[in-house]
């Protein structure tokens, strides 16, 4: 059994990991623990919902669940810190925590390198202040952003809601020619169930939070798992098989 743990901030689409956890299949189990956040797309409170103190409140609850390593299930409140405050915030969890630790942010750069995407757009339900947040970690971590398409949605309310045509709206607005992947980074947004269309109507690799924050827990324990519903990433050298 390998259990992965993650701190989730507010209360949105977190159904998405039991769905994850059912389409690996196999000995994975995801444990899902939420924080506190205030409700809103701005930088300041971005930055406080990612604190220290908010991110070790959810953490002894983790331990206890068995957690083998936890991420910070957020792209925007982990990105908000740029790269330096980033790797501080990653380290002082995995010092809360006694695990090893990464954050969204994090797993999308790594997520981008392991398909060979050197160059990806962005497409957020946020203003585009907000997503130019995670444009400028991604530059500053390796990865060129082409491309980035803010939806300009002050809260997260109702980006759960969002059906699979207008997830494919905001992803086609954001594509670009020279993408290797498109990026959806919202935690908020409902996108598992729709990672191979997206794949297919895209004709590239589609990177979204849920999904890379998964992998990047994965990569955390060493363990690779090949599930085709979950995109091009869970297909790169597979150790363990989902059934």
């Amino acid at each position: 059994m390998t259990a992965l743990g993650f701190l989730y901030p507010g209360h949105s689409a977190e159904d998405d990991y039991p769905r994850i956890e059912q389409l690996l299949g196999s000995d994975i189990r995801l444990t899902v623990v939420h924080t506190d956040e205030e409700d809103v797309h701005r930088t300041e409170a971005l930055r406080e919902a990612g604190s220290a103190r908010r991110l070790a409140a959810g953490v002894e609850e983790l331990r206890l669940s068995g957690a083998e390593a936890v991420v910070w299930a957020s792209a925007s409140d982990s990105s908000a810190h740029g790269a330096q405050g980033a790797h501080e915030q990653v380290r002082g969890l995995a010092r809360a925590a006694g695990l090893p630790a990464s954050s969204t942010s994090f797993a999308f750069t790594h997520a981008a390198r392991e398909i060979g995407a050197a160059r990806v757009a962005i497409g957020a339900t946020c203003p585009d202040d907000v997503a130019a947040l995670l444009a400028a970690f991604l530059e500053e971590t390796g990865t060129e952003v082409v491309a980035v398409r803010g939806s300009g949605a002050v809260t997260t309310a109702g980006t759960a809601d969002w059906d699979y045509d207008r997830v494919l709206a905001l992803a086609r607005e954001a594509d670009h020619p020279d993408a290797g992947a498109v990026l959806l980074p919202d935690t908020a947004l409902h996108t598992v169930s729709h990672l191979t269309d997206l794949e297919k109507d895209l004709a590239k690799p589609v990177l979204t939070a849920a999904q890379v924050t998964v992998w990047e827990a994965l990569r955390l324990t060493d363990r690779r798992v090949n599930a085709p519903a979950l995109g091009t990433l869970f297909t790169k050298e597979p150790i363990v098989q989902a059934e």
